[in-house]
């Protein structure tokens, strides 16, 4: 599934409510939500239920942690057992849940192909009765869109991620850079000002696959129409010569030794020596990545702290592609129940996450947008300003391919990319393997 103009005009309130002020009086959060069960002075069944995420350390894991307490406490009779898991073995170890009908109840959703094979196998929760009157006033139609499939919702949006380059201001001035690139022309410039100076111009953690294959969805982005990303994703065709367009630009870009030493051996966000950790620690200036990444990068800071220089810039536009100029890749992530959790406990959940004091400790666990308007209200960093401006302008905007393509093509995609910068493939290998793969089925 991809997210069309409308995402963007629905969650255009992001920027116009960041600075207002907040509302006195009740947020309208309290009372009887949809599905919520419970109720002062009744009695319970006790209800166990098992919670998966991805945040495994730092304020993310605490975040989870307080709200599961914190939900409990309002609901007795319910016992949520929770286990984080490393971002990049959880799409693997859900699908082996999944499939052996041992899925937890309730856990990350990522939206598109993935969750589109999920609602085919049966193994998801139609919530859309669950969704309380307050959180669908809270939250903008087109958070909902992105994790429905056929009129129906499937997930509880908390968060909205476009996709971007983060630097680090300092380094670019060391560096003699006084303007944010714009162009891919520019961002060479950029990237050779940066080797002058001695400093590693993007980190990159082609070990997870997915950060590497990031840079091919931006190219695409900008090679491919968006009617031809839109066929992609609904018919698996990749014939249109944009796809290997996309790769020659990427291969050209590659070939110019733009990433940091031993990128292929790098990960993403574990630890000082990943990619966010270079950021982080001022071994790199800059990093493709989506918007939950100053929250890494906070981890991982000596002090673990906010980076005090961090800024961020769109894509660069790239001279000859048929995208249209401004489209942006971004998730909306969300949380799904499965097919066999407990109903009404787990509907209360959901909306209970939806909560504005809850997406405002979100914000704070995170450093990441929230889906919920009210909570927008206190969001200050001017990064994120910044991405959500270039989000609700965008003309056209998808989510991440591999998420769109499902868990066979997308995993073939991002391996292809990887093949191609460590010099195993051509760039018309990246089109040959996804053929291959959507073949597969």
């Amino acid at each position: 599934m991809r997210i069309r103009k409308a995402l963007a005009a629905a969650s255009a309130a992001l920027l116009l409510t960041a600075g207002l002020a907040a509302c006195g009086g009740d947020d309208g959060n309290g009372g009887s939500t949809g599905g919520n069960g419970g109720g002062e002075g009744e009695e319970k069944e006790p209800v166990t239920m098992t919670f998966w995420h991805n945040a495994t350390t730092g304020p993310g894991k605490a975040f989870w942690e307080d709200t599961v307490a914190a939900f409990q406490e309002e609901y007795p009779h319910v016992t949520i057992d929770i286990q984080s898991i490393q971002n990049e073995e959880l799409d693997g170890k859900l699908q082996t849940a999944l499939n052996a009908g041992d899925a937890p109840d309730i856990f990350m959703q990522r939206g598109g192909g993935k969750m589109a094979a999920m609602v085919r196998a049966g193994q998801l929760m139609d919530i859309t009765d669950l969704i309380s009157d307050e959180t669908k006033e809270l939250i903008p139609e087109g958070s909902f869109a992105a994790n429905s499939l056929g009129g129906k919702v499937y997930a509880m949006p908390v968060a909205v991620l476009p996709g971007g380059i983060w630097y680090s201001k300092d380094l670019f001035a060391q560096a003699g850079i006084d303007e944010t690139p714009t162009t891919i022309d520019e961002l060479n410039d950029a990237v050779a000002k940066l080797k002058d100076a001695g400093i590693q111009p993007i980190a990159l953690g082609a070990k997870d696959a997915w950060p590497a294959a990031h840079w091919y969805y931006f190219f695409a982005l900008r090679a491919c129409s968006p009617e031809t990303l839109e066929a992609a994703g609904q018919e698996m065709n990749f014939d249109d010569p944009c796809w290997v367009e996309a790769a020659e630009n990427l291969k050209a870009f590659a070939d110019t030794e733009p990433f940091n030493e031993g990128f292929l051996t790098t990960s993403a966000q574990q630890g000082a020596g990943s990619s966010a950790g270079l950021l982080a620690n001022h071994q790199a200036a800059m990093e493709l990545m989506g918007a939950w990444n100053p929250g890494v990068i906070a981890s991982l800071t000596p002090d673990e702290q906010p980076l005090p220089d961090l800024d961020w810039f769109p894509f660069p536009e790239v001279p000859g592609g048929e995208g249209e100029p401004g489209s942006i890749l971004g998730g909306v992530d969300g949380y799904s129940c499965s097919a066999q959790a407990p109903r009404e406990e787990c509907g209360a959940f959901l909306n209970f996450i939806a909560r504005t004091e809850v997406q405002e400790n979100y914000y704070r666990a995170f450093s990441a947008p929230t889906v919920n308007v009210e909570s927008q209200k206190i969001i200050e960093e001017p990064y994120l300003q910044s991405v959500l401006e270039a989000y609700n302008a965008a003309p056209y905007v998808s989510q991440w391919l591999d998420t769109v393509y499902g868990q066979n093509v997308g995993n073939a995609l991002n391996v292809a990319v990887v093949d191609m910068l460590a010099g195993k493939r051509d760039a018309a290998g990246i089109v040959e393997a996804v053929k291959d793969a959507a073949a597969r089925g």
